[in-house]
């Protein structure tokens, strides 16, 4: 299997949660910030089912790229899902969980990439 770069995670990510109809879908490039990913990406669901949807759809994109999860966290809880590659970390958030830990300020320093620009292939 050819090596897959951080993008190319980030994009099969953004992808999947467009699929589920994630909402408010944040990328922050946030190398050379932070030595734990190269992109986070955040994520809002509307309630517990479509959170691990959209957490479910994350997993299968990137195993499709013989990518796994090193790490995630909150999945039976489901009001905040983090899910680690390694090169990106996937955030999923009900909406009041998302502005209560406000990541984007905490991260505010962070280069905003345009999930528009992740093309469809």
């Amino acid at each position: 299997m050819a090596d897959i770069t951080a993008k190319q995670m980030a994009q099969a990510a953004v992808h999947a949660l467009e699929d589920k109809k994630g909402q408010d879908i944040d990328i922050l490039y946030v190398d050379g910030l932070t030595i734990l990913a190269d992109y986070y990406i955040l994520c809002t669901g509307q309630s517990t089912p479509q959170l691990r949807a959209l957490a479910d759809a994350v997993d299968e994109a990137l195993a499709k790229l013989g990518r796994g999860p090193k790490h995630v966290e909150g999945y039976p809880s489901a009001s905040w899902i983090l899910q680690d590659y390694g090169e990106i970390v996937v955030h999923i958030f009900k909406k009041d969980a998302r502005e209560f830990y406000g990541l984007e300020r905490l991260w505010a320093d962070a280069p905003s990439v345009d999930p528009a620009s992740f093309e469809k292939k």
